[in-house]
């Protein structure tokens, strides 16, 4: 009797995702296009180096057909310098460009609290530890805007496992480097009240899910700074503010924890915080998003496109 593979609805076929390399083939567009020197000298520049050289070891990791929708991906240029992230500033164009002092190198990473294992391990010496890949997911953010990009990195369950949490261990509390000297944004007059460092949690049950991804790289390569270095979380049915950025704390704890939006706005982000179309922020509707690098505003889905992975986490929701 022949097997029967039966894939997720949201499956397309690793032939129908857009190749990297015509996706960022931007010198044979342009002449495709018909575009002389002025043309060119209207889009972003990119300096010969930095369109061949090569990158570094273990980039890019092999694509998980599994968790390989086949949507077009959001323009990589649009999705390093279009970032959330606070502590460097409020204005999501300027992050990318206050991140010089910013050093991700050498990144301890503590581990403890209700596990029998507790460790402290550098982010480069952990990825030599795991199975990498990369996936496709969306990112739905709760300001309702949203990407579909390529993340690098390993299932959180693998360290968890590592880990070995105790019985009474119900929760996962992250946490951001606390680092002011380096984060303008911690100090800046606007945001210096809020309870720093940046701080999350998850359930065990969603912590373990094979969704649920420790990211250190993005469109094949290490992770940008303003994108989260060197290891952030992704939690894709989520909004994006669950996917805590520069995690240098990870903390297994019996109580639920408090988290930093729900600190701020209880009413507005709740610990949960799923991507739920028919649940409006207070402040403006989730019925839709806006698709950052095309314009383009479509419906949001239950659990961010989820549903059939993760709506069994919240029976009766």
């Amino acid at each position: 009797m022949a097997n029967i593979v039966r894939r997720p609805d949201w499956y397309i076929p690793e032939s129908q995702v857009t190749p990297e390399a015509v996706f960022r083939n931007r010198r044979r567009f342009i002449r495709e296009l018909g575009l002389g020197a002025a043309g060119i000298s209207l889009l972003p520049q990119i300096s010969p180096a930095a369109e061949t050289a090569p990158p570094p070891k273990g980039y890019p990791f092999k694509r998980n057909a599994a968790f390989n929708p086949g949507w077009k991906l959001t323009d990589q240029q649009v999705a390093e310098s279009y970032n959330n992230f606070y502590e460097f500033s409020l204005d999501k164009e300027q992050v990318r460009l206050l991140t010089g002092k910013f050093t991700t190198s050498p990144w301890p990473i503590e581990i403890k609290g209700l596990c029998e294992n507790p460790m402290t391990i550098d982010a480069e010496e952990l990825v030599t530890q795991m199975p990498m890949e990369e996936r496709v997911y969306r990112f739905r953010c709760v300001e309702a805007w949203s990407m579909i990009v390529p993340w690098s990195g390993f299932p959180l369950s693998k360290l968890i496992e590592k880990a070995k949490p105790k019985p009474e261990a119900k929760f996962i509390r992250f946490e951001t480097a606390n680092r002011p000297e380096q984060f303008p944004g911690m100090t800046s007059p606007r945001t210096a009240r809020y309870p720093w460092p940046y701080f999350e949690g998850l359930r065990m049950d969603e912590a373990m899910h094979p969704l649920t991804l420790l990211a250190t790289g993005f469109y094949g390569k290490p992770m940008p700074k303003q994108n989260g270095a060197p290891i952030r979380l992704v939690v894709p049915w989520k909004y994006g503010y669950k996917s805590i950025k520069s995690v240098v704390k990870i903390e297994f704890v019996a109580a639920q924890p408090k988290t930093f939006w729900e600190t701020l706005g209880p009413d507005e982000y709740p610990f949960e915080s799923n991507v739920n179309p028919k649940v409006p922020h207070p402040r403006w509707s989730q019925a839709t998003e806006r698709v950052v690098d095309t314009g383009d505003r479509i419906r949001t889905q239950l659990y961010n496109g989820y549903a059939d992975q993760v709506a069994k986490l919240y029976p009766g929701a």
